[in-house]
């Protein structure tokens, strides 16, 4: 069962209520319709670099192209240098070659379920070429088998070869065709929130300090092929310690496989309006013990709800940030996310508003006591 910190409602509305003022979510909605696949970062870039230009002390793009920024801290000369990591770059597709009638060959970029591709709405390159992943109707349908993604195509109505030449080359990005929108009070949907829900706290965790540490920023590239972009940055900022920003699998919903009788048998790994996510273990790392402590103790400082992720399964910046340039004591913080790495991604708007209450608290209370064994 998820682990979560007991508050009473007054007190998590309160918690709440102070994350709203500290986090807005202004950015989300553009961070979340941006095309950003791995490596082709570009317009990610672009508008975090515009949403924190003039609330940092310096900007760098790097060689890979992850964005560097440092915002410095008001406690004394010998404050610690903190890296907060969230990565840009999102799952998708690339074009691979087009058929001779015009039907569109694409390869996978990072992990995507070959479940849900069937049908599915897209956009291609540059110009956003609207395209559907084909499959046949439900009445010609007889194989029930899974196909894997090398054997499915994209319909963008070319009527042959030489037509989707015209409009599509080798090598451009595909992205999901999602509109960012708001469901209810709480919930909202869109694309790419592993990891723009991570970029989206970090920019507003940089439009307010300052804050007791120096703050050291990087939105990452290529972290979904292989935390590539987060490597180089680490070994550039050599921070004292490191906070990853992400979003997580929330798979708190019943299982398809159980009777309607049974109860929820399913690890959820952590549940949608839980507060943000502390990891203690995942395939690339095991959390710093001291910097989780650290941050289990701000949550209940200012009770600001929280869960402990029970899945030990994926990997993050983290992996790479704790073992770079002589290491350092790194801790993750995620926001819980359904129906992660789809089309129609889900999260909590109180999840968001504690998850920066939450970093902007930490930033404040960080000390070298802190990270001493």
């Amino acid at each position: 069962m998820t682990t979560s910190r007991r508050t009473s409602r007054k007190q998590q509305t309160a918690a709440a209520a102070s994350g709203k003022a500290a986090g807005v979510m202004d950015y989300l909605r553009p961070l979340s319709e941006a095309v950003g696949i791995s490596g082709r970062e570009d317009a990610v870039r672009t508008l975090v670099l515009d949403t924190i230009k003039g609330h940092v002390d310096s900007i760098r793009i790097d060689a890979l192209g992850s964005v560097q920024a440092i915002k410095r801290g008001t406690d004394g000369a010998n404050r610690p240098r903190v890296m907060i990591a969230a990565h840009m770059d999102e799952v998708g597709f690339m074009v691979t070659g087009v058929d001779n009638d015009g039907l569109v060959r694409f390869t996978v970029v990072g992990a995507i379920d070959d479940r849900i591709l069937p049908g599915l709405r897209v956009r291609i390159g540059d110009d956003a070429i609207p395209g559907v992943i084909l499959w046949t109707p439900i009445h010609r349908n007889n194989d029930q088998k899974v196909v894997k993604a090398k054997n499915l195509r994209i319909d963008i109505g070319a009527s042959g070869k030489d037509g989707a030449n015209g409009k599509v080359k080798k090598g451009d990005r595909i992205a999901f065709d999602t509109q960012y929108l708001e469901i209810g009070d709480r919930m909202l949907r869109g694309k790419s929130f592993d990891d723009r829900v991570g970029c989206s706290v970090l920019i507003d965790v940089l439009r307010g300090g300052p804050y007791a540490v120096d703050v050291l920023a990087a939105f990452t590239v290529q972290e979904e092929i292989g935390l590539r972009g987060a490597q180089v940055a680490a070994q550039t900022l050599q921070p004292d310690a490191a906070f990853v920003l992400e979003g997580t699998t929330a798979n708190d919903l019943p299982d398809p496989h159980a009777d309607q009788d049974r109860p929820l048998d399913i690890n959820p790994t952590c549940r949608v309006g839980r507060g943000p996510v502390l990891s203690i273990m995942d395939r690339s790392m095991i959390v710093d013990p001291r910097l989780l402590r650290f941050l289990r103790g701000v949550a209940e400082d200012h009770y600001i709800p929280y869960q402990l992720k029970t899945m030990p399964g994926g990997a993050t910046d983290g992996g790479i940030i704790h073992r770079s340039a002589g290491g350092a004591p790194t801790a993750v913080i995620s926001m819980p996310v359904r129906y992660i790495h789809t089309p129609a991604a889900l999260i909590n708007r109180e999840d968001y508003q504690n998850d920066v209450a939450l970093v902007k608290a930490a930033l404040n209370a960080l000390t070298w006591d802190a990270l001493r064994f």
